[in-house]
């Protein structure tokens, strides 16, 4: 009686919680993950400008070969190219450290907001904090090898055909971090609720 009482006098988060927890779970992982992506196009041009200052940006970072490009050039999951986007180059190992930074620092954040908020987790945090790695790393090379299909023709629209210069280089960052969020949304929730399970 007393517990039905209580319920009934909760906030409308506190019912929907309990009748939907499903449901409810995801929501929070949902808008914890889009405050963390808001926060990744936030830091990214940061990273990038800093790293694209050094001479880093004339030194080409393509490893992990894995096939050929329909043009027959080899298809490397991390591609980055030698030289400024802006003069046709690939941004080289600046980009992709900026990239992998603000991907680092994104998801240390993340597995504490998802760990502690979204899936209340009381299990080992180590044991966690391992499996999360593993999930980092394996969904890491699954977007890079996936940027491989979309990055080059986003920039290409943008600063080409849209004649859109450095507007559209920065466009272009934004859209291929948000592609690759959105790729990291769908994939993370399942494994999230293993490794963070109660």
């Amino acid at each position: 009686m007393e517990e039905a009482k209580t319920r009934s006098g909760a906030n409308p988060w506190t019912r929907f919680r309990d009748k939907h927890p499903g449901t409810a779970q995801f929501l929070v992982f949902f808008m914890l993950s889009n405050g963390i992506t808001v926060l990744q196009m936030i830091i990214m041009p940061v990273f990038k400008s800093l790293f694209g200052m050094t001479d880093l940006v004339n030194t080409t970072f393509q490893i992990l070969p894995v096939g050929h490009n329909f043009d027959g050039s080899v298809y490397y999951i991390f591609n980055y190219p030698a030289g400024a986007i802006a003069d046709g180059g690939g941004g080289g190992l600046a980009y992709f450290l900026a990239v992998q930074v603000t991907l680092l620092i994104a998801q240390v954040i993340n597995f504490f907001a998802q760990r502690n908020v979204t899936f209340k987790s009381k299990s080992s945090m180590g044991k966690a904090a391992c499996w999360y790695l593993v999930a980092y790393v394996a969904i890491t090379l699954i977007a890079a090898a996936l940027q491989g299909l979309y990055k080059a023709p986003v920039y290409q629209f943008f600063m080409e055909t849209l004649n859109m210069g450095a507007a559209g280089e920065t466009t272009a960052d934004l859209i291929t971090m948000l592609i690759n969020c959105i790729i990291s949304f769908w994939v993370y929730f399942p494994i999230l609720k293993i490794i963070f399970r109660k």
